[in-house]
Formats: structure tokens, sequence, C-alpha cells
């Protein structure tokens, strides 16, 4: 089975996308603020197969964080839970939103990206990693070659 990673999308180029949700492994928008040397982000993710949490697996959408206060978390999780639902159960810089509604549509990713854009006043990019296709096909979807990260094999 061959794999794909896409890295450095907007949520403009995530929106015109036309692929299969089913081809989705898993997605990441990665939330910058102030300069990239602060090394404030947190990072919205999501994983077909679920996230490792001690020894089960989560279904939902997780996010990290670096440099961000904790007093911004409530927040973030606030944001998250009333647009997808879930559970939120907190491991080390991680906040599990376990059970939330999972999302693989380009538009749903792009959606997401641009309101977290416009809501916690950051910049989102987006990686996507896709599996069970050709190159042929992600030309056809719209994802730009520019931007294709090889993954060692």
């Amino acid at each position: 089975m061959k794999r794909f990673r896409y890295w450095k999308l907007t949520h403009e180029e995530v929106g015109k996308l036309s692929y299969n949700p089913d081809n989705i492994l898993n997605w990441d928008i990665k939330c910058t603020r102030g300069k990239d040397e602060d090394a404030q982000f947190f990072g919205v993710f999501l994983y077909r197969n679920g996230t490792p949490h001690d020894y089960e697996t989560k279904k939902g959408l997780v996010y990290y964080y670096n440099n961000i206060e904790r007093d911004e978390l409530p927040s973030i999780t606030q944001f998250l839970k009333k647009r997808y639902g879930g559970d939120a159960k907190e491991k080390g810089e991680r906040i599990f939103l376990d059970g939330s509604k999972e999302i693989y549509s380009g538009m749903e990713i792009s959606t997401l990206a641009k309101e977290l854009e416009d809501s916690l006043n950051v910049t989102a990019v987006i990686t996507m990693e896709i599996h069970d296709t050709t190159q042929d096909e992600l030309k056809k979807w719209g994802f730009p070659e520019a931007k294709l990260l090889p993954i060692p094999t």
C-alpha cells in the first residue's frame, strides 16, 4: 500500500481538493501564533485508526500544544467540543476529544482551519497523509505536486 504526505497546505488549497475521504489516513492543522522562533502553537489532528492514550486507542480529534498558556487551553477545548463533541481527556501536552465527530473531507478540514484562524488569531497550516491511491489520482484530485513530502519506506 503506497502512502503520500502533503504538507504546508492552506485551507484554500484543501477546500478545493476532490479526493475520496476514505483515502485519508490522518491530517494535522498546525496553528501558529506570533513568530516561528517563539514556538507558540497548537495542532489539531485526527488519525483514522485512533490515537494511542495509555494502553488504549481513542477515536476522535486530539490537539497538542507548545508554549501556550494553560489558561488558554479551555477556550481551544470548548471551540472544538462545540463543533465536534467528545469527552475531553488530558495526557501530557495532548487533549483528546474522545468520541468526537471525525472529519475527513477537504471542505470539513478546510472549514475547521479557517475557523481556527478567524476565532483564535492563528495561522493554520495543514498536513495530510493519503493511502491506497496513485499519483495520477492525486493530480486529478488537485493535490499540488510541489507540496508532496516523501515518506521513507
